[in-house]
């Protein structure tokens, strides 16, 4: 062990403990990773910067963007709703189709808009069948995870397993590789979850009427929003005439939340969407929620004139623009702790917290003085395009309703575009007429042409995070191959069980991979162990392909926790589970994976 052995070990120690501790954003750590490899030396600029330019993450990016054309021209809950029809009454086939349809689309999209495409729709058939969601939820999640799977495109792992591979010299693997031991571990784990796994499912009320809803129209008939609208005259003598939203804070001093302000043309427009900032002037309407003895309050006090609401008010909270959405507070998020005003909620994300629910409960919480917990459900107001920048802030929100709902009708007429976009992209990538980024990049920038979504959308769609995690974490890889450190644990693991063959090392290395990735993201599990994979089979003499793929498939098996996985973290809430439930079915379950892909893999790339 040299001095740069000990350096890179100190740096992937304090990256593993940041990135299970979560006190500073993975992306960030990965940018330290980065940074760190440069100042050390252990790296030159180029090498540490490489990662940015690597075609995988060229390959995801474009796919987050193919993904959110999908999802914004609501192709992907059309595709959905016409699968889940043949599911019928019987609980064991609903199960089944369920996993059957959101393993499906998870092939060809991300498995975390699969879920969120779907979850509406299985809460609704549940309540049809007079079942608890629980009983479908986790199966829900499983699923998606399962049919990640089964593609090139399905998961990241997979993609960086592929390009791993190919700058080692071998052939990348193809789009279909991974289907047949993809599809064997699906059957498995869909046999498992009917014959075994749904005896542990819990059978359990949600005991919340909120996540029940399935359109934005739904949630304003089931937040009685009609009920707390009235407007609110500016009058000549008002003593708000002049001053700002934020100077007035009427949500912090009245529980009061302005919603929309019609002005008279001679006084400065309107901004859009609502800032602090807004000056207020006389005449002015604020459209407002708020419970009546409040609103006769902040009357009194600012002397305001109070009107009844209008129906065109009621109309403003939901049109072609701006809409209403519940969003999920996920158990890392920024904001527990904090309320909504410390949050700084609406100037921070440009949208209005309408109202505030507790876990499994339909209690409403004090919005001004209650601090966010894990499972609280936020009813937000505002512009489409800020409710769906939320979806791409997982550690914070999860973006709950229908999806559809948040597609105004001019993109919905674009999902025959996104329809024929995804098909020639599978075309391409069956056929290999171009690389994966190649063809990857031309779908994205086809959804951008054909209006299926915009490009700030298409920035949007795009997982930030993620893209700069896996662009921070391949230099790392690097670094650990460059300084030795790959050769030494490949040397070590040949040693300790060489002899025993390479199907013992792919059951640790498959064994291994499972449990790192449950706490940490199956992108830093890949990177990290494929390099070890390579380095093993060299030192046995055998092709390394079975090996990386094993570590790519045991990298997307985040069943043991709710964290594990953002699908899992998804269904939580809504199923009103508890974190032993998902470790109870899951060790069985990655027993069962290790077990197929320890016969399958050998079978289909013999070492």
């Amino acid at each position: 062990m040299n001095l740069e052995m000990w350096l890179t070990l100190a740096i992937l120690a304090v990256t593993i403990f940041l990135f299970i501790t979560e006190w500073i954003r993975v992306d960030v750590v990965a940018l330290g990773v980065v940074v760190a490899l440069m100042a050390t030396g252990i790296l030159t600029t180029t090498e540490a910067l490489s990662g940015f330019s690597n075609p995988a993450v060229l390959t995801i990016a474009a796919l987050f963007v193919v993904g959110g054309g999908v999802l914004q021209t609501g192709l992907a809950g059309t595709i959905g709703r016409q699968i889940l029809k043949i599911a019928g009454q019987n609980p064991a086939r609903l199960m089944v189709v369920v996993m059957l349809s959101v393993a499906l689309l998870s092939g060809f999209m991300s498995d975390t808009g699969t879920v969120a495409v779907l979850l509406p729709a299985i809460i609704s058939l549940s309540q049809t069948l007079k079942m608890n969601p629980s009983r479908l939820l986790i199966p829900l999640s499983y699923g998606a995870l399962l049919g990640g799977a089964t593609t090139l495109i399905g998961t990241t792992p997979n993609i960086i397993a592929s390009d791993l591979l190919g700058e080692a010299g071998f052939e990348p693997f193809r789009f279909f590789d991974f289907s047949p031991i993809g599809l064997a571990l699906l059957v498995v784990g869909i046999g498992y979850m009917l014959l075994v796994g749904h005896r542990m499912l819990p059978d359990r009320q949600t005991g919340h009427t909120i996540q029940k809803v399935a359109t934005p129209e739904e949630l304003v008939d089931l937040y009685r929003l009609p009920e707390d609208l009235y407007r609110l005259r500016v009058r000549r003598y008002s003593n708000v005439k002049g001053r700002s939203l934020s100077d007035l804070a009427l949500t912090n001093n009245y529980g009061i939340t302005v919603i929309d302000i019609y002005r008279k043309p001679e006084h400065p427009p309107v901004s859009k969407p609502l800032t602090s900032e807004q000056t207020l002037f006389q005449d002015d309407v604020l459209v407002i929620k708020g419970e009546p003895e409040a609103v006769a309050r902040a009357a009194a006090e600012l002397n305001l004139g109070v009107q009844p609401a209008s129906e065109a008010d009621e109309a403003s909270l939901i049109n072609l623009e701006v809409g209403i959405a519940e969003i999920l507070i996920p158990p890392r998020s920024s904001l527990l702790g904090k309320t909504i005003v410390e949050a700084r909620f609406g100037s921070t994300y440009r949208l209005t917290v309408l109202d505030v629910r507790g876990p499994s409960t339909s209690e409403r919480l004090d919005m001004r003085n209650t601090p966010l917990r894990f499972g609280d459900i936020l009813l937000v107001q505002g512009p489409w395009e800020n409710i769906l920048a939320l979806r791409s802030m997982r550690r914070d929100f999860v973006v709950m309703g229908e999806p559809e709902g948040l597609v105004a009708a001019p993109m919905r007429r674009r999902a025959p575009y996104a329809l024929l976009i995804l098909a020639g992209l599978l075309m391409l990538l069956i056929g290999e007429v171009f690389p994966v980024a190649a063809a990857s990049m031309i779908a994205a920038l086809l959804m951008i042409l054909t209006g299926c979504l915009t490009i700030d959308d298409a920035y949007n769609a795009i997982d930030w995070k993620s893209v700069v995690l896996i662009a921070g974490m391949l230099p790392m890889s690097l670094a650990l191959e460059s300084v030795g450190l790959v050769d030494a644990a490949a040397s070590g693991l040949t040693q300790e069980i060489g002899d025993l063959g390479p199907t013992a090392v792919l059951a640790i290395l498959f064994l291994v991979t499972s449990v790192l990735t449950q706490v940490l993201s199956n992108t830093a599990t890949t990177v990290l162990l494929a390099p070890i994979a390579f380095a093993t089979a060299g030192n046995l003499g055998v092709q390394p392909q079975a090996l990386v793929m094993g570590i790519a498939i045991a990298a997307s098996m985040g069943f043991a926790s709710p964290v594990a996985s953002p699908t899992n973290t998804l269904v939580l809430g809504a199923g009103n589970y508890r974190f032993g439930d998902f470790l109870k079915i899951d060790s069985p379950l990655i027993l069962l994976m290790l077990l197929i892909s320890v016969l399958v893999l050998p079978i289909l790339f013999p070492f």
